[in-house]
């Protein structure tokens, strides 16, 4: 008898229908006699809809009173869905946050889970009962209610599935798997069987929505068998697991692709010690994400400083900047949101020579300029512009034959 996490997301559970859909799904793995906590998130559109509610009222919406609002699109599906399995004659109990103790720290909106105390769970799953978690969700030391932030019920579920040392946490959202692009930006897109924990937390970095960045982090931690399925179909999904020693011969398994970053940069900037922290201390202080940096070699004693941040947080980081560019004696704080980055991934770039020399042909053949470059031992990331984006993915894509299944390469001496 296995203990099976499921997570369903917001397109899975958007009406009674496909909540109903879901609850067969999940009451077939119960009499096959597995043992199954479900973690649900809202309905699609619901969170965008309370959020839209809550604006109407405070143009500036206070973050704690925002996530107790937020957490009731979790508390209807979880209600309904174990509504309907009672209705069924199928034991089942809802929990939300507090009741299924999953713990916090204070960071509303943004919220990192801190530890689950399992006991409730493991009480109901004792009485053979199906155990519906309410996902996004935690609380705090003191009991208040906290968010995740977006593709926060991917974390519950993993972080419940390491808890429980669950046997699998399974994923299920709109799309089959894991695709070596996005589909909808390149019909030659492949679904992997298969794909490496530090492969998956790159593709999520870069861009790929399939799961949370965290939620894959904790897999990683934890060796949580994490797979990745649509609810809408009984095909296979993805694992995705350790790398071992066939995928390490696999020199780029995906494209990833965002345009959801702008790019800052400051001028004129004085290159001795202490200035950096001066520039990235209050950004790091408003918990904004800096991504890629770049800095230039130094002049006459001065540098150009040019990195990364996610859109949404380009004015704020503009005016965070612009008083200590001043103070540091700075020329200008320049921002420009109209670029994106474009990546590819894969573990076998650390045993393959070449991979870069082939991006950047691919880009320089369709005559699109690279603004800025990062990269890891599995990653090359380009920033370009946002014209081009889709068009890079689908050459990068046919540059490595991403389309075709993959061939062994051999292992650099």
């Amino acid at each position: 008898m296995a203990l099976i996490v499921q997570k369903y997301g917001g397109s899975s559970v958007a009406d009674p229908d496909r909540i109903a859909n879901v609850a067969n799904r999940v009451v077939k793995g119960w009499r096959d006699g597995n043992r199954m906590v479900v973690v649900l998130s809202a309905m699609a559109g619901e969170t965008d809809r309370l959020i839209n509610l809550a604006r109407e009222l405070a143009e500036d919406p206070d973050p704690r009173e925002l996530d107790v609002l937020l957490a009731t699109g979790e508390q209807v599906t979880v209600s309904l869905f174990s509504m309907f399995l009672r209705a069924q004659g199928v034991p089942a109990t809802s929990l939300l946050s507090h009741q299924a103790r999953i713990y916090t720290d204070r960071s509303y909106g943004r919220a990192r889970i801190i530890g689950i105390d399992t006991a409730r769970i493991r009480e109901e799953l004792k009485k053979n009962r199906v155990v519906t978690v309410a996902g996004f969700q935690g609380v705090d030391e003191v009991g208040n209610i906290t968010t995740l932030g977006r593709g926060g019920s991917d974390t519950t579920a993993v972080a419940i599935a390491a808890s429980l040392k669950a046997d699998l946490c399974e994923i299920y959202t709109d799309v089959e798997g894991v695709f070596t692009t996005d589909p909808r930006i390149h019909p030659k897109a492949r679904k992997l069987e298969r794909i490496a924990y530090d492969e998956m937390l790159e593709m999520a970095s870069l861009g790929a929505k399939i799961l949370e960045i965290r939620s894959v982090g904790f897999a990683k931690r934890y060796n949580v068998p994490l797979a990745v399925r649509s609810s809408f179909t009984d095909a296979p999904g993805t694992l995705v697991t350790a790398e071992d020693e066939e995928m390490e011969t696999i020199p780029v398994s995906g494209v990833a692709f965002s345009r959801n970053d702008a790019r800052v940069t400051i001028t004129r900037v004085p290159d001795r010690p202490g200035i950096a922290v001066r520039l990235f201390k209050p950004v790091a202080q408003a918990n904004i994400v800096v991504d890629m940096i770049i800095q230039n070699t130094s002049i006459d004693g001065f540098t150009d400083l040019t990195f990364t941040v996610p859109k949404g947080d380009l004015k704020k980081t503009l005016e965070l900047l612009g008083p200590v560019a001043r103070e540091i004696g700075a020329q200008q704080v320049l921002g420009e949101n109209n670029i994106a980055k474009v990546s590819i991934v894969g573990v076998g770039m650390k045993n393959n020579s070449g991979i870069a020399a082939r991006m950047f042909e691919a880009l320089a053949a369709a005559n699109i300029n690279i603004m800025m470059i990062s990269t890891s031992e599995i990653k090359i990331s380009c920033v370009i512009e946002d014209k081009y984006g889709e068009l890079a993915v689908r050459l990068l894509h046919d540059a490595f034959g991403l389309e075709n299944p993959p061939q062994k390469a051999p292992l650099q001496g």
